[in-house]
């Protein structure tokens, strides 16, 4: 055998076992991610409003289409006590959710999910779609950026 085809055939091996690595990395990573959106939601439908501020960071930043920015992470919380608590629930669109890393901070969610308002029972809801970046700091994840779109 060539030494030029170990050569390569050691690269092929490589290459193979680091993208096995990656892909059981971001296998993780988007079960990591889609537990963290399943115990956040299930704070904002239960209204658990200590739960929901641990989750996110002192430096959030909350883009939406309709609302405009708020950066008070404060705010935000008292928004959600006083419209969404006991009013809205969130429903994720199962199979929606896209994890992609962020290499050094943490990671990107995108999605999809439905709002229900209890005070229009029969209304139907669309779905739409979200944004979320995720900050690892040591064990801790939090939210630090949202994007919904409606």
């Amino acid at each position: 055998m060539k030494l030029t085809t170990v050569i390569i055939a050691l690269i092929f091996i490589s290459n193979f076992c680091e993208m096995a690595a990656q892909s059981a990395a971001e296998e993780q990573l988007k079960e990591t991610i889609t537990k963290l959106d399943a115990d956040y939601f299930e704070a904002y439908n239960t209204c658990d409003m200590e739960k929901q501020s641990e989750m996110y960071s002192e430096d959030l930043e909350f883009y939406h289409d309709k609302g405009g920015l708020m950066t008070s992470k404060l705010d935000l919380l008292e928004s959600l006590k006083k419209n969404i608590c006991g009013k809205v629930t969130r429903e994720l669109v199962e199979g929606s959710i896209e994890v992609y890393p962020i290499n050094d901070f943490g990671a990107v969610e995108i999605g999809l999910h439905k709002f229900h308002n209890n005070q229009e029972p029969d209304a139907i809801s669309e779905p739409g779609k979200f944004i979320i970046i995720w900050k690892k700091t040591d064990s801790n994840w939090k939210i630090t950026r949202v994007i919904s779109l409606h």
